[in-house]
């Protein structure tokens, strides 16, 4: 697999390659490290011109890169409690889960239970790998990355995609690299406030 594209956003890749260069690397290793052709195992079962074609699985493609940011030590980081309260909502989610739960019930809240999770984390950089649904990619950037980057949690947020070139080889929906560079650029310079690195890969 190869980086066919790239876009730094608020000077992210800058950040990276002058405080956390070592980490930037072994993402970039990784990528290069994943041979795409083993992933090209989905039966097609869309429209009659592509039926029965070969595509490249967003599933294994996904593991292969969890099992090798897992490799490297990168972790998943979860916000798991929320509350009505403005205040709490902003002292909390430094604290371990329990220490959250035991802080809403001191003020009289009631916790409840959120999804809001970083697939994998380590030294303040955040990476999420979207072969998937496209409707995921767009919380990342104006949500989930610029959430933990307001609460002091992350520095960058890394976005990995495919490329157009691959997408057309991949099942129906999966989000791209070039859509989600034009919905981040039509917002203007400084939205959203987290410096970001979209990655586009191919075949």
């Amino acid at each position: 697999m190869r980086i066919a594209a790239k876009y730094s956003h608020m000077n992210g890749e800058e950040f990276l390659l002058v405080r956390r260069e070592k980490l930037w690397l072994e993402i970039l290793d990784l990528i290069e490290s994943i041979d795409v052709a083993d992933h090209r195992i989905k039966v097609s079962r869309e429209n009659k011109t592509k039926r029965g074609a070969l595509f490249y699985s967003p599933t294994s493609m996904n593991q292969a890169f969890e099992e090798g940011l897992e490799n490297f030590g990168w972790k998943s980081e979860r916000n798991p409690w929320i509350t009505q309260s403005e205040q709490l909502l902003q002292d909390i989610p430094h604290m371990l889960p329990n220490e959250q739960i035991k802080a809403v019930a001191v003020a009289g809240q009631e916790p409840i239970l959120s999804y809001n999770q970083t697939d994998f984390v380590k030294s303040r950089i955040a990476v999420e790998v979207r072969f998937g649904k496209c409707s995921f990619v767009a919380h990342d950037l104006f949500a989930k990355h610029l959430g933990f980057f307001v609460l002091n949690a992350i520095d960058v947020g890394i976005e990995i995609l495919p490329t157009k070139e691959l997408e057309t080889q991949m099942p129906f929906g999966i989000p791209y690299f070039e859509q989600n560079l034009l919905n981040i650029l039509r917002q203007g310079r400084g939205v959203p406030a987290v410096p970001l690195v979209l990655l586009g890969v191919a075949p």
